[in-house]
């Protein structure tokens, strides 16, 4: 998908790939201001969409937004913002604004590896509302052409990187080299702080890797953490696509069972009863000017 340029567009971009967001929509306004009410913006972590009037205010609004991301609190709220006393901005009206987080898709899924089984297992996954991180450190193994949910992470050191790409997710461990998979399951163990750790490959390397990794220490409860064979053994088959759809179904189950509840979210009616009882305008205000330019 081309990059956004507008904040409906952006939207979906963002549900497509199942990152979280902040819609900005313009409440209210009295007096000369830059923008109109129902004009919007969308912001993520790093980037941001449209426009509801550039400067401060438009700074000030996606600073609170990166807030509200960074502490994972996906809630609707109403700011204020009085143009000339606190942002400095020549139009002197006001601007009431409601941002409502989304917290985009709930699972996290990591998956190491880009040999025939990964990529039979993104035509299935990028269909799904999941967000992935598709791990490996040879880049030429990636397809030109991934799903928009799909990250790709190229890295000479997938084990120093796993720490920090797998909290809190499901990682699958697919990789072409068995020394590479022992690593990775020892320093996720370690870290001890994923949702459930799949790992490909038969009852023999399943049981080998269970004596060297309680050789090293690792208790027997951590090391059940591991899922190895990965997949259902109710589905039959051993080509790409069926291992693939194999692994799927697990996933399917375990994401369903560890889905977290989500909060309620959205204004309370105490906060919007107070909204609706405030008057939009006052006696002092200026007549608003239609014709004021971006403070971009």
């Amino acid at each position: 998908m081309n990059s956004p340029q507008t904040w409906y567009q952006a939207v979906a971009a963002c549900e497509q790939r199942g990152e979280p967001y902040v819609l900005v929509t313009v409440l209210g306004v009295t007096g000369s201001v830059p923008r109109e009410p129902a004009s919007k913006m969308v912001v993520t972590g790093d980037q941001a969409w449209d426009t509801i009037g550039g400067g401060h205010l438009e700074f000030k609004i996606i600073e609170q937004a990166r807030q509200q991301l960074s502490q994972q609190q996906y809630r609707a709220e109403v700011a204020h913002f009085p143009l000339g006393a606190s942002l400095g901005q020549c139009c002197g009206g006001s601007v009431s604004v409601l941002l409502e987080g989304q917290p985009g898709s709930a699972h996290h899924l990591v998956v190491f590896g880009a040999g025939h089984v990964a990529r039979a297992l993104m035509t299935i996954a990028g269909e799904l509302p999941w967000r992935i991180t598709w791990v490996d450190e040879r880049a030429e193994q990636f397809p030109e052409k991934i799903p928009a949910n799909v990250h790709r992470h190229h890295t000479d050191d997938p084990v120093g990187d796993a720490p920090a790409l797998c909290a809190d997710a499901q990682v699958l461990i697919l990789t072409h080299n068995h020394q590479l998979d022992y690593e990775l399951c020892r320093t996720l163990l370690r870290a001890d702080h994923t949702v459930g750790i799949g790992l490909i490959g038969s009852a023999t390397k399943a049981e080998r890797f269970r004596k060297r990794l309680a050789h090293r220490g690792h208790s027997e409860a951590a090391i059940a953490h591991i899922r190895c064979p990965v997949g259902r053994s109710d589905v039959p088959g051993k080509r790409p696509m069926e291992v693939a759809v194999s692994i799927v179904a697990e996933l399917l189950g375990l994401m369903t069972t560890d889905a977290p509840a989500r909060p309620r979210r959205g204004l309370p009616w105490s906060e919007l009863r107070g909204l609706l009882q405030e008057p939009t305008t006052s006696a002092t205000s200026p007549t608003p000017q239609s014709g004021d330019q971006d403070q971009r």
